[in-house]
């Protein structure tokens, strides 16, 4: 089975370590119990226990430290682990996911930094049980780089001082280091200086958020910089920055992919015990229809982000297909998850709201995911770079095959310069399309063709392009066909059934559909790019045995998994 049971994990690792690390995660979280751990989300009491529990198993230690530097067996950056890691983190709780992916955003600048001392003190830090900060958003600018105030002094002699405030900084109360990113005041080139925990010149000024994470807002006040600790300037700290949002964004799709699981087990054996109206709830015929959707919707996610995960592992100077797919992730998997949600409130109504439900927080949590690490907005005027490209020139590159290999993905940490992004290629995506024959795939197919017309005969005059929504509607139109060709791809990996994967490809019609009206509603648009937008508009193929047999996949997942109390 495609999706995480985490008292039936079946991921296979090459060592012994990973696997043990995984298995004492989801033992401490059901030692603990969902009755405690709800207790503690409800009273917003910090994680200490599980920081405290990481740090005896040196989990973080291992999953987050590169081969180079590790001091435990087993240590290197493996995006494949860290994947599952997210989905367990989440599947029990979004604020223990927090605190781990908060760290990875933290360690970014660290590892990516040419000051070898600084990269072996983090290691021991690692090793102690640490955890890292990302300070770079500031409360009156957010994550606008060009506009932070943080202000580094130079004093001579290597010694700098720091005044400046950061806010929405995740972990800034405990961490070891806090990355932070600033100016030079001489030059105003930008800087990431290590931050360590110190008395005097640093101060934790409060907690932002109502919630069991410390998002701080933090202020330094002639705080003491010195030589060792500037971990980049100019436009490596610029590149630092934006490459560690790359490798960070990513698990925010993860942590989307844990929530779903854990609240489709939940709302599954609640509609599947519930009998109104002398029929169980999972027996009514709209129920049956969100149960399909949200079910293959979450696969899609999955099957996506496990494909995104091996373009990351397999990327170079020369093939850097990993930034369009990552930002999907970031953005279509984690918008994806609200769907999922939504559509297992409609099956649970009421139930939802109840304070014991992991539900309940799950459907809070959910919304964060899109709107952290850069919003949908940021992301999709990111993918749209790619699309010429994409759909007009592609390129040559090898097949790219499941990495699930004991690899230490060190090109994380060198992806070096963060422009020319509008001339990285693409493989043809017509290799997986052309390779697939299913009615709904080959509905899709025809969208995919009338798109293409689209931005050939009509593409978006200079107004249009200064309208932020009409190009967020493109981009929408644009991540459908790479979400379907990564899925596609991963499919047939996983031997996932043609009549799931023609499920799948039902919603994608639907709402490659739904934004095509969209587009077609624009006050801009034009009237052949209207005719061409109700060329895309189409009814996928009805098919009542593919519907029932995956009905029947998806509702065998029936008591699968409970949490225990």
């Amino acid at each position: 089975m495609i999706l995480l049971n985490p008292k039936r994990l079946t991921r296979e690792y090459p060592d012994e370590t990973s696997r043990l690390a995984m298995a004492k995660t989801v033992d401490f979280f059901e030692g603990k119990g969902r009755g405690e751990t709800k207790k503690d989300d409800h009273e917003r009491t910090w994680y200490g226990d599980y920081i405290g529990f990481q740090a005896k198993e040196k989990i973080f230690a291992t999953f987050l430290t590169p081969a180079k530097y590790g001091l435990t067996p087993e240590a290197r950056w493996d995006t494949w682990r860290n994947c599952e890691y997210n989905e367990i983190l989440a599947f029990y709780g979004l604020n223990y996911w927090y605190t781990w992916q908060v760290s990875i955003l933290g360690l970014g600048p660290l590892w990516m930094s040419g000051k070898e001392p600084i990269k072996e003190r983090t290691a021991r830090l690692l090793l102690d049980g640490g955890i890292f900060a990302f300070g770079l958003s500031e409360k009156e600018h957010g994550a606008d780089l060009y506009s932070t105030e943080m202000a580094l002094k130079p004093l001579g002699d290597g010694k700098y001082l720091a005044n400046g405030r950061k806010y929405y900084i995740g972990n800034a109360n405990e961490a070891a280091i806090v990355s932070t990113f600033g100016k030079m005041t001489d030059t105003g080139d930008y800087v990431f200086f290590a931050v360590h925990k110190r008395d005097g010149g640093f101060e934790v000024v409060k907690n932002v958020v109502n919630s069991q994470n410390f998002v701080a807002e933090y202020a330094l006040t002639d705080y003491p910089v010195d030589e060792a600790d500037i971990l980049s300037v100019g436009r490596d700290a610029w590149d630092s920055a934006l490459n560690t949002v790359n490798v960070g964004k990513y698990n925010l799709g993860w942590a989307s992919i844990g929530i779903c699981t854990h609240a489709f087990y939940e709302a599954l054996d609640h509609a599947a015990h519930r009998y109104l109206y002398k029929h169980y709830v999972t027996e009514f015929t709209h129920i049956k229809q969100l149960f399909v959707d949200a079910y293959t919707r979450l696969v899609a996610m999955k099957l996506f982000a496990l494909r995104a995960c091996d373009y990351m592992r397999s990327a170079s100077g020369e093939d850097r297909r990993y930034l369009l797919y990552n930002p999907i992730v970031k953005m279509k998997v984690t918008t994806q998850g609200e769907e999922v949600i939504n559509l297992l409130w409609d099956v649970i109504a009421a139930k939802g709201f109840e304070k014991d439900m992991y539900f309940e927080a799950a459907a809070r949590d959910i919304r964060a995911l899109p709107k952290l690490e850069g919003t949908v907005h940021v992301n999709m005027a990111l993918i749209i770079k790619f699309m010429p490209n994409y759909f007009f020139n592609p390129g040559s590159f090898p097949v790219i095959h499941t990495r699930d290999d004991a690899a230490d993905d060190t090109f994380m940490f060198e992806q070096g310069p963060t422009k020319g992004l509008s001339k990285i290629q693409f493989h043809d995506s017509g290799i997986a399309y052309g390779a697939t024959d299913l009615p709904n795939v080959n509905l899709f197919k025809e969208q995919i063709e009338v798109f293409k017309e689209l931005l050939l005969k009509a593409p978006p005059s200079e107004e249009q392009i200064d309208d932020i929504d009409f190009l967020l509607i493109l981009g929408e139109l644009f991540t459908l066909v790479a979400y379907g060709q990564l899925i596609i791809e991963n499919a047939r990996i996983y031997g996932v059934s043609d009549e799931l994967l023609d499920q799948i490809f039902d919603f994608q019609v639907r709402d490659f559909s739904k934004f095509a009206v969209q587009l077609y509603s624009k006050t801009s648009s034009t009237d052949v790019q209207m005719d061409l937008c109700m060329k895309m508009v189409r009814k996928p193929v009805v098919d009542r045995a593919r519907f029932e047999k995956v009905l029947e996949e998806a509702y065998s997942l029936e008591g699968a998994y409970a949490w225990n109390d």
